[in-house]
C-alpha cells in the first residue's frame, strides 16, 4: 500500500524544496563574486527561471531585511551579492583576486 500524502505533507515538502532552492540561488551568488544572468542561474542551479526570479527577490528581500552586511545588487536584469557601502573599504584590504566587489 502507498502512503497517503496529505495537502499538509505536499506543502511541507515543497517549503522544503522551495528552502533547497534559495541555498543553492546563494551559494551560486556568493561564490560567483560577480554579476550572474538569469540564463547562469539556470545552467548553475537547475531551477526554472520564473521561479529563479522569486527566489532572487526572496534573496534580496531576506537581506534587506536582516542586519547583515552582504546585499544583492539588481543591475540589468542581472544579480550580485555584494558588501554593503560601508563595508567596502574593508573588504577591498582582504580582497584578491578577480572578485566584482563595489568600489567605494
Amino acid at each position: 500500500m502507498e502512503p497517503v500524502i496529505s495537502s499538509e505533507t505536499a506543502k511541507e515538502l515543497e517549503e522544503e524544496k522551495e528552502i533547497e532552492n534559495l541555498k543553492k540561488v546563494e551559494a551560486a551568488m556568493f561564490l560567483s563574486a560577480r554579476f550572474l544572468s538569469l540564463q547562469e542561474l539556470v545552467l548553475l542551479t537547475d531551477i526554472n527561471p520564473l521561479m529563479l526570479r522569486e527566489l532572487v527577490q526572496k534573496l534580496i528581500e531576506k537581506y534587506n531585511r536582516e542586519d547583515s552586511a552582504i546585499e544583492i545588487i539588481s543591475k540589468e536584469d542581472m544579480w550580485k551579492m555584494d558588501v554593503r557601502q560601508e563595508y567596502v573599504n574593508m573588504v577591498n584590504k582582504l580582497a584578491t583576486g578577480s572578485s566584482e566587489f563595489s568600489k567605494a
